[in-house]
């Protein structure tokens, strides 16, 4: 009995040991190639006029497609039959389709992405999170955050919801909103706003800044300062701007006021 069960395991290790330890050698070796063959993709694609996001998307769909090529080809090499086991694909395809809705759904938001492009690799976006497109592969939209930190959204979220787009256009417009006490100097304040936004070279001179009085508030008359930049300088002349009013407006003894609380003695 034993000899029989030897025999028969001899038998097993004979008929399928070799094809199993092939199939594992075409699978493992297969992937490391269809890595490879996606990473020469992005580098032959990048010399057309294709942008990187349409790179990114396609070399991610490439490499899923030929890891599904190898892995049949293992399972051919294993001796089963390719054929069929298309033909159980497509009938757990609706079972499958059921449990993975939502990967698929991701799968046909990211070709949304692709062809309309709303953003592409290198924008600043907000999403609800505001960081800079990394990476746009088929099932997901990753973002690097301005604090460094690295967030995957699945594509499906990102067509369902409102996206801005902070570097879609070249110039962006600078809002701020400075006020002065009721006894200061008006035309006095304006004139010094003025000037400081005709003497910094990166503030673009049209379309024309805006300086207005902007409201009557409660505790100071509002200046609404409004300029245009390019959307690289944004930052740079946001806080450029904000302390250069403040050293001029002490210089000049204009004061910036701030919400007081009147206590009655009643």
């Amino acid at each position: 009995m034993e000899n029989l069960a030897v025999d028969n395991l001899i038998t097993f290790l004979h008929n399928y040991g070799l094809r199993f330890i092939g199939a594992l050698l075409i699978f493992f070796i297969g992937k490391r190639v269809a890595r490879y063959l996606s990473k020469l993709f992005i580098k032959v694609i990048k010399k057309t006029s294709l942008d990187a996001t349409t790179t990114s998307f396609l070399s991610s769909a490439i490499y899923i497609i030929l890891l599904l090529l190898v892995t049949l080809a293992a399972l051919a090499n294993l001796g089963v039959e390719t054929t069929s086991f298309i033909a159980l694909l497509g009938a757990m395809g609706l079972a499958i389709g059921m449990a993975l809705k939502d990967s698929f759904s991701s799968i046909g938001a990211g070709l949304l992405i692709v062809f309309f492009k709303p953003f592409k690799v290198g924008d600043l976006i907000d999403m609800g999170t505001l960081g800079t497109v990394e990476e746009i592969n088929i099932f997901s939209t990753v973002l690097n955050t301005p604090d460094n930190k690295r967030i995957i959204i699945p594509n499906s979220k990102v067509v369902s919801g409102n996206i801005i787009n902070y570097s879609a256009q070249s110039i962006r417009r600078v809002d701020l909103v400075f006020g002065i006490s009721y006894e200061d100097d008006l035309r006095k304040a304006k004139k010094i706003l003025e000037e400081i936004a005709s003497s910094n070279p990166k503030i673009l001179k049209e379309p024309l800044p805006v300086i207005a009085v902007l409201a009557l508030s409660s505790n100071s008359v509002d200046f609404a300062f409004r300029v245009w930049v390019k959307n690289d300088d944004y930052w740079d002349i946001y806080f450029a701007i904000n302390e250069a009013v403040k050293l001029r407006f002490d210089e000049e003894k204009i004061t910036i006021p701030y919400p007081q609380l009147t206590v009655s003695n009643k």
